[in-house]
């Protein structure tokens, strides 16, 4: 593979792995499924990760076209996605990140007899829209080269399967980390994606000022 090509994978592959989060998002599957036994707990992650992966892999490939049909820009498309990854990051960052921080919203998330597989597990909380907007970034910095879109759809099946190791880890995550080591965990990760919210955002910026 060209090096090109495995850069575009390693940025790809971190960029999604810090959105996802599969650490924090087995811990909030583990705070789901109290009730749940091992073998129901591993079918409902298995389909999960099957949904978020299909969301991901199609919502990269056609986005961009999706974006084109509504009379949208790459350049703007950057900036709004850097200023929504921001505010996820800014929220990671207060420890205020969805069902991951407090105790009340944790509670109110567990489950008692619906199947959380495709909502919420699947989507929002492997496949939301921090996930769906990198996408469609990462596939316009792609520039229809195919060997890298191949190599960023790689960063999608990697990050899938991490997360799908840890769901099934989750238990242990869950009383590995803590209360404590999942906010640090989750503040640090929050303090990269700030990082790449921002670059992302200022790469648009200078494609559209660059067009001007």
């Amino acid at each position: 593979m060209h090096w090109s090509s495995l850069n575009t994978f390693f940025y790809a592959l971190v960029a999604l792995l810090v959105i996802v989060d599969p650490p924090g998002t087995a811990a909030v599957f583990a705070a789901m499924t109290p009730r749940d036994t091992p073998a129901e707990r591993a079918s409902q992650a298995r389909r999960a990760c099957l949904v978020a992966f299909g969301v991901l892999a199609v919502f990269g490939l056609a986005g961009e076209v999706l974006l084109s049909s509504l009379g949208i820009g790459l350049p703007a498309m950057r900036v709004a996605g850097g200023i929504l990854l921001f505010i996820t990051a800014a929220d990671m960052v207060r420890g205020s990140h969805g069902v991951r921080e407090t105790d009340p919203e944790r509670q109110a998330a567990i489950r008692t007899d619906e199947d959380i597989a495709v909502f919420p597990l699947g989507i929002p909380l492997i496949a939301g829209p921090g996930g769906m907007t990198t996408m469609v970034v990462l596939h316009s910095h792609a520039g229809g080269d195919w060997v890298k879109i191949l190599a960023i759809e790689a960063a999608v099946g990697v990050t899938i399967l991490l997360t799908l190791i840890c769901l099934l880890g989750a238990r242990w995550i869950a009383r590995a980390l803590g209360e404590a080591g999942t906010s640090v965990a989750g503040r640090v990760l929050g303090v990269l994606l700030a990082a790449l919210a921002v670059q992302i955002a200022l790469d648009g910026l200078h494609q559209a000022f660059a067009a001007v």
